[in-house]
């Protein structure tokens, strides 16, 4: 079983920061593909990073040269740094670990973690 768990979301106020922590339980961690999504109040779940097993990073135009997303396998972790946060990066951020590669469509789809709040406001 793989289980995904978020932290690090609170209250900041814009322009400020905050770290974000993804940990998957699962030993063989390194083979998998994690992004990170936000939820809204639209209700759509929207990409906003993601790092391969190779720490290859993508990230939603909205996101460059603020959001930083890095990896360490040892300790199962991927974490996405947040700069000048703005009101409208108020979200529950999702973590989601995948393998591509896989013969199985669960797990090229990906596990879900619970999600973690994140609000900017003044």
């Amino acid at each position: 079983q793989v289980q995904v768990v978020e932290s690090g979301g609170g209250l900041v106020q814009p322009g400020g920061s905050l770290r974000l922590s993804c940990v998957v339980s699962r030993s063989a961690f390194s083979f998998y593909e994690v992004g990170w999504y936000r939820q809204g109040p639209e209700k759509q779940r929207e990409v906003v990073a993601s790092i391969t097993r190779n720490s290859n990073t993508n990230y939603a135009d909205s996101m460059k040269g603020r959001f930083t997303i890095s990896r360490d396998n040892a300790k199962r972790t991927v974490y996405l740094q947040m700069n000048s946060l703005k009101p409208e990066n108020q979200a529950v951020y999702y973590c989601n670990a995948r393998v591509p590669e896989s013969s199985d469509a669960t797990m090229r789809s990906g596990y879900w973690g619970q999600g973690t709040q994140v609000t900017v406001s003044s």
